[in-house]
């Protein structure tokens, strides 16, 4: 596996090493010892999984400490937008956000520490998207940057009439407005 390092400091894309013939492929798709050296000492604890139709969009969420989360998140079916947004205060890139297609294709990884707020897009018919978590889920701790806001102008490249979004999501709030626990 291989690393892309993005713009936004510990926001990483991991390559996996991909054995083509005849018969298809074969990755690893996640191995601790490798990840470890790679990214340092992560201990994922829970594996997610969702399966989404074109054009809904999940996030921007994130967990507030003690329950923050850092996640490799990957397409394993279909297409995405992957969007992470850097609310860590005090970070040179706070309030920059890097955006990334991952796919069944590419089978690229993102590595998202906490102190992002993550989401994701549909652009393909369907698509099934994993996540690893170093932090279990905490209802109570659950929140959110809310996907269209202006100030951020995140390009999630579907027409904003066809995005199917949560009522939940509808309401979270804005970047401006967010007061970031990191």
């Amino acid at each position: 596996m291989n690393l892309e390092y993005t713009k936004i400091d510990g926001l990483v894309i991991l390559k996996p090493i991909i054995l083509k013939d005849d018969r298809g492929c074969f990755i690893e798709s996640f191995n601790q010892i490798n990840v470890n050296k790679l990214l340092g000492n992560t201990n994922f604890v829970q594996d997610n999984e969702s399966e989404s139709f074109r054009g809904v969009l999940r996030g921007l969420h994130f967990q507030k400490p003690p329950y923050a989360q850092s996640k490799l998140v990957r397409c394993v079916k279909g297409k995405v937008l992957d969007v992470a947004l850097d609310i860590r205060k005090k970070s040179k890139t706070y309030g920059q956000f890097e955006s990334r297609i991952l796919s069944g294709d590419n089978k690229e990884q993102l590595f998202i520490p906490k102190g992002f707020a993550h989401g994701f897009i549909v652009l393909s018919e369907s698509a099934i998207f994993s996540y690893k978590v170093d932090n279990y889920y905490n209802h109570m701790s659950e929140c959110g940057v809310v996907w269209n806001d202006s100030n951020l102008n995140i390009d999630w490249k579907i027409l904003k009439s066809k995005i199917i979004i949560s009522e939940k999501d509808k309401r979270l709030s804005t970047f401006s407005s967010l007061k970031s626990p990191f």
